[in-house]
């Protein structure tokens, strides 16, 4: 159980205004990743503000160089108390998506962070300036109220995660010594709800590929040759049709994931799905109708179509086109083999009469989790259940992607989770924000989880 002088402390750290006044220092560096401003300020936030808080932690600070061109550099802060002790190896992003400055409510600026009740607006709040703030903070108060952390530390950060984060897999695979660890303790992505604290071990993978019915470079009277010509569109439409029905359901099996574990299935029982006010109503009838939302969500592959498109949809002209394209992606969990997808697809698309549709794979990101049942995420959800007193979600992986495959498949290590964000906080889009209460509980769910590292058995 974590002292009630460090709970307070915690507390008093958020209700005094002190994190949200560091948070608004934070959120100043318009550190976007796509952008040269943004190289520009994320060097800065780099220099100015995560080292200098990582100094504060005792930790000697590297910068490494991307060997991936398109990243930028990484930053890694390291605290050695004791070879006796276990290593924590924390994570977090520097960059952030667009600002979409002029696109925000009440004309907020991203740059600056504005206070309306119990949302702190303000482009980096959710994702993911806010949550490892709150990481950083929790080691500070751990170490200012019992002069060690009771573990080695060891604080990565990356520069370049909104944009698929280039050069990480490569970074850990050459520097496995340096980054050892015993297990990752971070902070990105949602909870399961606003009111649920929740530990994740993972996240979905995500396959990107394109369907293309190149079939002529001119398009025809749909009079004159209707009947006759091949139509892009139809066929494409079709070939869809044979991948992912029109109720969600995946008709392919290479694109399906081998039976839910048991430990997963039961870990999902009593999870309830889009639990939050101004959460869209899961569609019914959608997707596969023999598991429940939540083994949808967290435990299955979903294959959507992000993108489709023919001709000129806003001004049509009565011609078959000769091009039709379509942008997809399977969504899916650990334990899924998508090694040979192209062919996969390609052979199973000709066998239904689509020879003439192009595969292209433009983008994979791995699926990765570790085991639900395995020892430390036994430990944190004990841990984290007797500080908070109530339910802790514990999710076998998020639905969306972060770089989970770096720690648990390159470096070995389990990954434990804890989200200080929720569904509902508009990252990536205007208005973008962090829940205060959120931002409370988390910071005593973090000092108390690293509070507990020190006193784990080995």
């Amino acid at each position: 159980m974590i002292p009630q002088n460090l709970r307070r402390a915690a507390e008093n750290h958020v209700d005094s205004g002190a994190f949200r006044a560091h948070l608004a220092e934070l959120v100043g560096y318009p550190t976007e990743s796509t952008t040269e401003r943004g190289n520009v300020a994320l060097r800065a936030y780099l220099d100015h503000v995560l080292t200098p808080l990582l100094t504060d932690l005792g930790c000697t600070v590297t910068e490494h160089p991307n060997p991936d061109p398109a990243g930028g550099p990484f930053l890694l802060g390291t605290r050695a108390e004791s070879p006796d002790l276990p290593t924590v190896l924390c994570y977090g992003h520097a960059d952030v998506v667009d600002g979409h400055s002029g696109q925000w409510s009440d004309g907020r600026d991203p740059w600056t962070l504005t206070v309306d009740g119990e949302r702190w607006y303000g482009r980096g709040t959710a994702d993911n300036k806010g949550q490892h703030l709150v990481n950083l903070t929790a080691l500070r108060l751990l170490l200012t109220e019992t002069g060690s952390l009771g573990f080695n530390l060891k604080f990565l950060f990356e520069t370049g995660e909104e944009i698929g984060s280039p050069g990480i897999a490569e970074f850990a695979a050459a520097h496995r010594e340096l980054l050892r660890a015993d297990v990752l303790i971070a902070s990105d992505g949602p909870r399961l709800d606003a009111a649920t604290p929740t530990l994740f071990l993972g996240s979905r993978g995500g396959l990107n590929f394109e369907l293309d019915a190149d079939l002529r470079p001119d398009s025809y009277h749909s009079g004159n040759w209707g009947g006759v010509l091949r139509n892009p569109a139809t066929t494409l439409a079709g070939a869809i049709g044979t991948l992912v029905d029109g109720h969600g359901r995946i008709q392919i099996p290479g694109l399906l994931p081998p039976e839910i574990p048991d430990a997963v299935r039961a870990a999902l029982a009593g999870i309830t799905v889009a639990n939050s006010p101004g959460d869209p109503a899961p569609d019914a009838g959608w997707g596969a109708q023999d598991l429940t939302a939540a083994e949808r969500l967290y435990g299955w592959n979903t294959l959507e179509v992000l993108a489709i498109g023919a001709a000129d949809i806003d001004h049509p002209v009565n011609a078959i086109p000769g091009r039709a394209r379509a942008a997809l992606q399977l969504r899916y969990v650990s334990g899924t083999d998508v090694s040979d997808a192209r062919r996969v697809l390609t052979e199973h698309l000709a066998a239904h009469g689509y020879p003439m549709v192009e595969v292209r794979i433009t983008g994979d990101f791995p699926a990765s989790r570790t085991e639900i049942d395995a020892p430390w995420p036994r430990w944190a959800a004990g841990v984290l259940e007797e500080v908070t007193g109530g339910p802790v979600a514990v999710l076998p992986n998020i639905g969306g992607s972060l770089p989970n495959f770096v720690f648990t498949e390159i470096l070995g290590i389990p990954a434990l989770w804890v989200p200080h964000s929720y569904p509902g906080c508009l990252q990536h889009a205007p208005d973008e924000h962090l829940l205060a209460p959120i931002a409370r509980e988390g910071l005593v769910l973090a000092t108390a989880l690293f509070h507990a590292v020190g006193r784990a058995p080995r």
